[in-house]
This record gives C-alpha cells, sequence and structure tokens, in this order.
C-alpha cells in the first residue's frame, strides 16, 4: 500500500472501533470525517515500492451531549488513539443525516404547520419539501444550528424546486434535535403554473429525434496503465486520491523527459467553494455556503454510468468513506478515468515541397460529479500529450428558485416561469496547486505585458513582458488584470532549461469574475478567499482549506487571509500556489428546469520546463484513420 492510498472500507471500521474503544465514545456521537492523515513529503519520497508504511486515520468527532467537537489522530499501524484534542468555539461541516433529522423536526413542528395553514397548505404536507442550509454566521452562536427553506413538489414525484413557499424560515438546534424556531416573513402565492418537468417520459413536449449512436472504441484496450492508484499516460505519472471533504485529488504529479520523470506538483485538489447569493430579503440573505467546507462535498460523490456520465473505455475508482455512525459507505464508480481525443495537437503543411506532418491530440480525464441539494458539479482534470494540465468545474443541476407575487420584477433575480425566479449568484472556487516543480524550491513571478514607449518604439507595436517576483507572501495576492493580460509563473530558479532560463510552468486564467457581496458583510467575510485571484503561502501541512478548518457558521476571514499575514518568505521555498476562479451566474430562461452545463477552470501550460515541444515524439495517426 502506498503512503499516499485513501483509506479502505476496513481501514475506516478499524480507525471507528479503536477511536471508541480508547475514547469510551458512546452511541451518540457523530463521526464527521474518517481520512487518510497524508504523510510528510520526505517520508512519501523515501518510501519504496513493498516497504511497510504506518498508516494514520485523521477523525472529525462530534459529542452532542457536551455539545463539543474533536479531533483525533489513529494509528492502524499501532491499533491506538495517538492524539486527541477538543476543539473549542467551532462547528465541523453538517453531515447527511443532521440534514435529514432537520428536515425531519421541521416538518413535524407547529410553527412550521401553521405557517403552512396560513397559507392553506395544511392539507398537502405530502408534497412539502423542508431543504436544509447551513447557517452562514446566522446571529454569531455558539450552538450547533441549521436553517431551511421550504418549497412543495407539484406531485409526488415532481420537481422539488418548481413551487417555493416563501417567507418560511426555520432554525434548528443540531445538538439537542430541537426546532429553535420558524420564523414567518409574509406569503407569496406558490407559483403554480410550471411544474418545472425534466424528467424523459414525463415531458409535456414531444422528444426530439435521438441523435446516431456515437461509439468510442479501443480495440487495443487503454493507452493508460493502472496500478492500484497510480496512473501511468504518455509519459505522465500521477497519483488518484480522495477525500471526504475535498472529493477527487491528484497527487505526485509528474512527467517523463530524457529518460526521468520530473516532478510538477505533489498535490492538487479544489479545496474550497463559496456560493453567495444576491437577494437581500429576510428569507435569503444569509444564503451563501462553504459547499466544501461545510457540507463535505466527497460524500456526496455520485456513482457515475457508462454513456451517461462518461463515454469511451473507461477505467473507474471505488471510493469509501464514513457516515456520522462511523460506518462505512461504499461509492461505485465515484471517479473516472479514460482517455478523449482532443482534434489537432500540432501540424504544418510546407507549401513548397507540398508536405504535411499532423498530430491528433489526446487528452487523459480523471473526474467524478457531486450533488449537494439543487446543484450538481463534476470536477474534471485533463493531462495532455504536450504537458498542459487543465482543470474544468461543470456545473448543472437546478438553479435555486423564489417566489414573485403577481406583477413583480425581481431586482436581484430571473424570472424563469410565471410567479417563479431564479436568484443572482456565484460559485467561488478555490484550487490548492502544492507545486514541486523540480524540487521544492519554487517561486511565482507575475508576467504583465506592457506597451514600450514612444522613445523606444516610434512604430507603436511594441510591447514587453514585465516580470516581478513574489518575495513574500503579502506580495503576492494578486488579481486577473486584461488590460496588462497578466499571467503568473511557477519557476524553479535551481533548475535552467537549454537556454538558461528558470523552468516554468504559467497560470493562465479562464472565466472569473470579481467577489460582488460588499466589503464587510458577513457573504464577503466568509469567503475570504475569493478576494483575490491568486496567492501563494509558504507550505505549511496544516494550511489545508483556503477558508479555513471549519468555515461552518465562522464570521469569516480565516484561511488564506490569516495565513498571508504572517508574510513569510515564498521565494525560492516549499509554496503553494492558490487559484480562486468564480462563476457570475444571472440566471437565464433557459437554465430552467434543469440548466445546462456551464464550465469554469483554469491551465498550467509548461512555460520553459522543456526545451522544446515535448509533443514532438507524439507518432502519425494511423493511415486508416488519417488519409
Amino acid at each position: 500500500m502506498h503512503p499516499l492510498d485513501p483509506l479502505t472500507a476496513t481501514e475506516i471500521a478499524s480507525a471507528v472501533r479503536i477511536a471508541r474503544r480508547d475514547r469510551e465514545l458512546g452511541e451518540r456521537v457523530r463521526f464527521v470525517t474518517v481520512t487518510l492523515r497524508e504523510p510528510p513529503k520526505e517520508t512519501v519520497r523515501a518510501w519504496t515500492s513493498g516497504a511497510p508504511v504506518e498508516r494514520i486515520a485523521e477523525l472529525v468527532v462530534l459529542d452532542p451531549a457536551h455539545q463539543a467537537s474533536f479531533e483525533g489522530l489513529v494509528s492502524l499501524t499501532g491499533d491506538a488513539v495517538v492524539a486527541w484534542e477538543r476543539v473549542d468555539g467551532v462547528q465541523p461541516a453538517i453531515m447527511v443525516e443532521e440534514y435529514e433529522e432537520c428536515e425531519r423536526l421541521v416538518r413535524e413542528h407547529p410553527d412550521f404547520l401553521e405557517a403552512l395553514r396560513r397559507r392553506g397548505l395544511e392539507d398537502q404536507l405530502d408534497l412539502v419539501c423542508v431543504d436544509p442550509v447551513p447557517p452562514g454566521n446566522w446571529d454569531r452562536t455558539e450552538r450547533r444550528i441549521c436553517r431551511a427553506l421550504a418549497w412543495m413538489r407539484p406531485y409526488p414525484d415532481g420537481n422539488t424546486y418548481a413551487r417555493p413557499i416563501e417567507g418560511i424560515v426555520a432554525v434548528v438546534d443540531l445538538h439537542r434535535g430541537e426546532v429553535i424556531s420558524v420564523t414567518d416573513h409574509g406569503a407569496v402565492p406558490v407559483p403554480d403554473a410550471d411544474p418545472g418537468e425534466y424528467r424523459s417520459g414525463h415531458l409535456p413536449i414531444e422528444e426530439r429525434e435521438a441523435p446516431k449512436p456515437l461509439e468510442i472504441i479501443q480495440r487495443e484496450g487503454p493507452s493508460f496503465v493502472v496500478d492500484g492508484w497510480q496512473v501511468r499516460w504518455q509519459k505522465w505519472r500521477l497519483r488518484v486520491g480522495f477525500t471526504a471533504r475535498e472529493g477527487l485529488v491528484l497527487h505526485e504529479v509528474g512527467y517523463e523527459d530524457g529518460g526521468r520523470v520530473r516532478s510538477i506538483m505533489h498535490r492538487a485538489s479544489i479545496c474550497e467553494m463559496a456560493v453567495p447569493y444576491a437577494d437581500p430579503t429576510p428569507t435569503r440573505h444569509i444564503q451563501g455556503p462553504l459547499d466544501i467546507g461545510e457540507n463535505l462535498v466527497g460524500t456526496l460523490v455520485n456513482s457515475l454510468e457508462l454513456g451517461c456520465d462518461c463515454l469511451g473505455l473507461i477505467h473507474y475508482f471505488d471510493v469509501d468513506v464514513n457516515d456520522s455512525r462511523g460506518e462505512v459507505v461504499h461509492h461505485p464508480n465515484a471517479i473516472c478515468l479514460h482517455e478523449e481525443d482532443y482534434g489537432v495537437l500540432w501540424k504544418h503543411w510546407d507549401f513548397r515541397n507540398d508536405h504535411t506532418e499532423v498530430r491528433r491530440s489526446r487528452r487523459l480525464v480523471v473526474s467524478s460529479m457531486s450533488t449537494i441539494g439543487n446543484y450538481e458539479y463534476g470536477f474534471f482534470w485533463y493531462l495532455y500529450q504536450d504537458g498542459t494540465i487543465e482543470h474544468e468545474v461543470k456545473l448543472t443541476g437546478i438553479v435555486s428558485t423564489g417566489a414573485v407575487a403577481p406583477g413583480e420584477t425581481p431586482k436581484h433575480g430571473t424570472l424563469v416561469a410565471p410567479g417563479l425566479q431564479a436568484m443572482y449568484h456565484q460559485h467561488f472556487f478555490s484550487a490548492r496547486l502544492d507545486f514541486d516543480l523540480d524540487g521544492e524550491a519554487n517561486a511565482v513571478v507575475q508576467v504583465d505585458s506592457v506597451p514600450t514607449t514612444e522613445e523606444e518604439d516610434p512604430y507603436g507595436n511594441g510591447f514587453s513582458a514585465v516580470r516581478r517576483l513574489y518575495e513574500t507572501e503579502l506580495d503576492a495576492p494578486s488579481d486577473i488584470d486584461l488590460s496588462s493580460a497578466r499571467a503568473w509563473l511557477v519557476v524553479n530558479r535551481e533548475s535552467t532549461n537549454a537556454v538558461g532560463q528558470p523552468v516554468a510552468y504559467k497560470l493562465l486564467h479562464g472565466e472569473n469574475a470579481r467577489l460582488f457581496s460588499r466589503p464587510g458583510s458577513p457573504q464577503h467575510r466568509r469567503a475570504g478567499f475569493a478576494h483575490h485571484h491568486v496567492w501563494v503561502t509558504r507550505y505549511d501541512p496544516s494550511e489545508r482549506y483556503a477558508a479555513g478548518d471549519y468555515p461552518n457558521q465562522h464570521e469569516g476571514m480565516d484561511g488564506l487571509p490569516r495565513w498571508v499575514a504572517q508574510d513569510r518568505r515564498i521565494a525560492d521555498e516549499d509554496i503553494v500556489l492558490w487559484y480562486s476562479f468564480g462563476h457570475h451566474h444571472i440566471p437565464r430562461p433557459e437554465d430552467w428546469p434543469v440548466m445546462p452545463t456551464a464550465y469554469i477552470g483554469f491551465t498550467l501550460k509548461p512555460a520553459g520546463f522543456f526545451d522544446r515541444n515535448p509533443a514532438l515524439d507524439v507518432p502519425p495517426s494511423a493511415t486508416a484513420h488519417c488519409h
């Protein structure tokens, strides 16, 4: 077993058993996460195949009876708890079972039933859905709470979000299992003109003619080789990983060059996501979940289906996580690995002798998808034959809806059906990129293109690239600047290419936005990592999540804003590059009743890491496929 392999089902069960035994945990304790404590980098580098390695599980545990949170380390190798600490003043992520309990408690509460009666809905309780949501930093209470809003289905198996029951907000104490309050901000007629149907066989329209089959056939098998969690493909070497909090993770990403595998990144993940909503009404002004830190995106992973989620010759990875009771939850086909054709890799026609050289591009795809309430998120890593790495988030599912009074035009949302609005919102993701580019001593250089002066350039066409090295952490927080075509280079100044330049990878931004919530507001403070697009920190294994370890109910400004205040040196050090990228969503009627996929991401491109085009050695396509 490799030191970075995710915990197996047996290991998760053992960690829970050992913790219960050594700490004498009662039946009411809740296991938030049971995941691998990743070993130090030096331990991983020193490991050789077949050598024993100590396996340590890290646990986050809730004790509702004492309203306390604990962090623990369990040595699976030593069959013992090796560390256990009470953590005060925090609230760990909310678990699925807590959401289920929240919904049950609200549906049974007399104040909620009375609010339904005032709307004439008391006889339709079987259609009512209570949707629990993280509470933000609601009145900064020390109690463990959850907020809940209400919708109703048009019929028993209909769209949950088609008919909002506007104005009702419930607050539940999750530790005590009791409803704190049910507030009614006033009724708005429940939209009933559009059932929001999207399922095949249930649509009120005739389905179009199906396209002819498109089949991906690889008669000789895939070009990748999988050994446990390690993948080898077209000179790439990497390890696939998974955590209950982050979901899909990549480890030890490297590329074979000149007979050796050169290190690029030690670890890459999407470590946090903030979804601030723009509706300032009393019902929804708090809504801005941090979906990775508050909802544990890895525990909500989908089991993928061939031909639907993935197409081609697929290798699937199964994953195991825990539920709140500490029981193992097995997710088959949670991670999909496959190859895709990606058009022309490179081409040139030498017209003087009528000779053409062309190569097809192929990319390796590693992906997973998670469902968080109404939204689906696909996390896709692409590796290309020319050394490029790309990450793409695919957003689909159902937009969050609210009811609108007849004749009203919403200011903070889009009418998507009569009486139904989809609220404006943003999705901000934080990519944590632990570079080890040809070694640990790395640095980040900001590159801005600027016009040359009139004295230097009388013709007016010249521009040059101005480079600025980030020396310390407070140098680094920076933002996209289209006026200078800003980019960022991760460099190793101790390793040079054939022309004497430091080897480098370039961060190229894709779609992005700025955070629109007003500075100082709860949403703005809680999404502190989204205040800038780029951050750089000195590597610290304890600094893993961009909004901090416990964003649930936290007032904000934890994580990146707090860490960079240390202003540690980051030039020629072991560093982590953090990239924040935001999808600015002004919903369209076309996003209803189910949203066509939106795409957002970034690219990491070699920029002097190789001496020349690393894809020169890709062979021509077989003549049967290239006429």
